[in-house]
């Protein structure tokens, strides 16, 4: 398979050429390795990896001291996005952003085709992801408990494909995002309402100090 790599890196136009460069290139190698490991826990196979791998190095790295900085500045950005609707709920945990949104937003009952009013709810979110590039994107499926368990994986799978698709037709680059689906194996409640929810995963890539 075949990986096309490109590389980004926030660094003082002051520093001298050598330093650029090898801050770039430590970037996109510890991009490389987080990439990879991502692509290893979400897919459990070699080409995921692969996969894994060319996110993180085509994402490069932001600097350690800029990473806070720069995901407060996404994090204030997806609250006002998701504000107009209030479609979705916004963690944070250390510098990783989740929003979830609630499966009936996306989705009718038992179904993964998205619907037509979840489009404006998914471009307000490509803004956002499109205006903070050094970031890769993991889109989780999740079911209720109804219904057979392999079942509901393969809802959770499809839901979360669908969403990345919306993503990519609107202009967010297909390379940063991976998805997940878990299925019934993942209850936040009693209620099965809660259970049926699309999370959409924000994580920096750190480059190297």
């Amino acid at each position: 398979m075949t990986v096309c790599i490109l590389t980004f890196s926030l660094v003082s136009c002051a520093a001298p050429p050598t330093r650029r460069q090898q801050t770039t290139g430590g970037g996109a190698a510890v991009g490389a390795g987080v990439g990879a490991i991502l692509g290893q826990a979400i897919g459990r196979d070699t080409e995921s990896t692969l996969i894994g791998a060319g996110i993180g190095a085509l994402l490069g790295g932001i600097a350690g001291n800029q990473i806070g900085a720069y995901m407060d500045r996404q994090e204030q950005a997806l609250r006002n996005a998701v504000a107009v609707s209030e479609a979705a709920s916004i963690q944070r945990s250390q510098n990783v952003l989740t929003a979830t949104f609630k499966s009936d937003i996306f989705f009718d009952f038992d179904s993964y085709i998205l619907k037509p009013g979840a489009y404006s709810e998914i471009a307000r979110v490509a803004n956002v992801l499109n205006s903070y590039p050094q970031t890769t994107i993991t889109v989780e499926g999740h079911t209720d408990s109804t219904g057979a368990e392999t079942y509901n994986q393969t809802l959770s799978e499809r839901r979360a494909q669908a969403v990345k698709n919306a993503l990519v037709q609107r202009g967010v680059d297909g390379r940063r995002i991976m998805t997940v689906g878990y299925g019934e194996s993942q209850p936040i409640s009693s209620i099965n309402a809660q259970n049926r929810r699309v999370n959409i995963v924000i994580t920096p890539i750190q480059a190297a100090g």
